[in-house]
């Protein structure tokens, strides 16, 4: 933990990464309450608290509570310094750089986008380059307190390495994007999958601070889905976990991309739906936007074409709740914009397919724009600094 500031030996240390912890995700705390949280005597938050407010990590606030009946001096809680260190996130799609630079808490202090000049590997670090060099050089001065960049893209991804193993909609194969990419900016740099990164910040600095268990699923171009269990986001033995857009929903759907058929994504992803309403329309060049406008002025085809992809989404949704179990369920993703021709569908086909009590798991709906998911890929770089 914070090995490039002299506190190496904090990395031994798992009572400090648990207070620091704490205070980032849910404070300020007073030392007293987070003696309590985390089963610690007082004592020892004090010794673990002490070199991170030495080193600008923490400080402490006013005194504003005591710290119990007849005690005499208030507590003075104990609260993160967002301004001690800045982290760049970058969310890569198949034709546009979302970059942003976010303090210790994750508040975005900066953002930025540039289109790709092409999708091959070498165009997309040249342009990613640039971006972190406009973010950094900017107004604001982060580069002097910058040392960590997360990358955030679709497919699978190994981010113990920084391997890009299958980027479906940049067709990147076997990618070492983490090594390349430090080499270009200069930086640290932590790469994760677009929606485990997503649900990184949401776990941490969101909806889901304090859940033991949520789901994130993301509608868009890909039907994906985060996982926390136990306070922790689920990668999997193989980094995969979570991939609901690949579970088969329909034996005799249309074929997906992953080689699989009747996938989730393969009936409710945008180019799916895109082909459809071209199919049943009859117009090879609808877009995306013009399917929502038609089936919203009331063009049965096409929204005929939109249930089905709500009652897909739902049935993987429920899927989800039926495995996992969890407190909530988020649902997010670009996808949103047409959610009012999904979402009697999406309630429909997980009420069908949830089992029991699981049906009783609410969904909460967040629209959040790209500039959100290049937050957590900065969220996820944050975590690095934690827990490397």
């Amino acid at each position: 933990m914070f090995p490039e500031t002299g506190l190496a030996s904090l990395a031994v240390a798992p009572a400090a990464t648990a207070v620091f912890t704490a205070v980032l995700t849910e404070g300020p705390l007073s030392r007293v309450s987070l003696a309590r949280r985390l089963g610690l005597s007082s004592a020892a938050v004090t010794k673990a608290a002490r070199p991170l407010i030495d080193t600008g990590y923490l400080h402490e606030l006013a005194a504003t509570e005591r710290t119990g009946p007849g005690a005499g001096r208030p507590a003075s809680p104990l609260a993160v310094r967002a301004d001690r260190e800045f982290f760049v996130g970058v969310k890569i799609t198949a034709d546009e750089l979302i970059g942003v630079v976010c303090d210790l808490r994750a508040a975005v202090r900066a953002t930025a986008r540039r289109p790709l000049t092409a999708p091959d590997v070498e165009a997309v670090l040249t342009d990613l380059g640039q971006l972190v060099d406009g973010l950094l050089d900017g107004p604001g001065d982060y580069r002097v307190r910058t040392r960590r960049l997360g990358l955030a893209i679709s497919g699978d991804v190994d981010r113990t390495t920084g391997l890009v193993r299958y980027s479906p909609f940049l067709r990147w194969r076997n990618v070492p994007l983490g090594q390349r990419a430090a080499r270009i900016t200069g930086l640290a740099v932590t790469v994760e999958n677009d929606v485990k990164a997503l649900t990184a910040a949401e776990h941490w600095f969101g909806e889901g601070v304090g859940a033991e268990s949520f789901a994130l699923v993301t509608v868009g171009t890909g039907i994906g889905c985060g996982l926390v269990v136990h306070g922790r986001l689920v990668s999997g033995s193989h980094g995969v976990a979570g991939e609901i857009g690949h579970l088969a929903v329909d034996a005799n759907g249309p074929s997906c991309h992953c080689g699989g058929r009747g996938c989730v994504e393969a009936i409710a992803g945008t180019q799916a739906i895109v082909r459809q309403a071209r199919e049943r329309t009859g117009r090879p060049e609808l877009t995306i936007d013009a399917a929502v406008a038609l089936a919203r002025a009331g063009d049965e085809r096409v929204a005929a074409v939109f249930a089905r992809a709500g009652n897909a989404i739902g049935s993987g949704i429920a899927a989800v709740a039926n495995l996992v179990g969890p407190a909530r369920i988020v649902v997010s993703g670009e996808g949103l914009a047409a959610y009012d021709l999904f979402e009697a569908h999406i309630r429909t086909g997980f009420e069908r397919q949830a089992f029991g009590a699981a049906a009783q798991c609410p969904l909460s709906i967040r629209p959040l724009p790209f500039e959100e998911w290049a937050r957590g890929a900065a969220a996820v770089s944050i975590q690095s600094l934690v827990v490397p």
